[in-house]
């Protein structure tokens, strides 16, 4: 799902992207991309059928209104379930946005719980969680506890769909 360019170019290094935003790429440098306008919320996919899904800090804005999108306080709610449909049995889904202690931080993003991150996919299963807390210390799998209480951490879940 739409994220940095940065991150997208990297990935096109080592295998073939599509990459599906609301806004179009401009990226004509890149090889190994197809670029699709499209939805979070719409995805342009069948039930069960992407093995896997990047979704690196994009669901936290989700009905913000701050990308054209509709006003929706359960926007990232609704691109979880979304993603949730597309990914295949076995499928991985790797998916980062700031969590800690839950709030909204008005017209730029969301912040929530690790725990209720988790709630949101509860068809699928924890595989790993990663994060960087407060201080900017990485932690490789750890419980989502761990980042619960912090004011603005990164969390990274890999789940799947067994």
């Amino acid at each position: 799902m739409g994220s940095r360019v940065d991150f997208v170019g990297f990935l096109t290094a080592i295998t073939k992207v599509n990459f599906v935003d609301i806004r179009p790429l401009d990226a004509p440098y890149l090889t190994n991309i197809e670029n699709i306008k499209g939805s979070i919320l719409e995805l342009p996919y069948e039930n069960n059928s992407l093995e896997s899904i990047s979704c690196l800090h994009v669901a936290e804005h989700i009905g913000l209104g701050r990308y054209g999108d509709a006003l929706d306080p359960f926007g990232t709610q609704k691109a979880a379930a979304e993603l949730s449909r597309c990914l295949a049995k076995g499928g991985n889904l790797f998916f980062s946005l700031p969590v800690g202690k839950p709030r909204l931080c008005f017209n730029a993003h969301r912040i929530h719980s690790p725990i209720q991150v988790l709630g949101y996919f509860s068809e699928l299963k924890l595989v790993e969680f990663s994060g960087t807390d407060d201080k900017g210390r990485f932690m490789q799998n750890i419980d989502v506890e761990v980042l619960e209480g912090e004011r603005y951490a990164c969390g990274m879940f890999w789940l799947t769909r067994k």
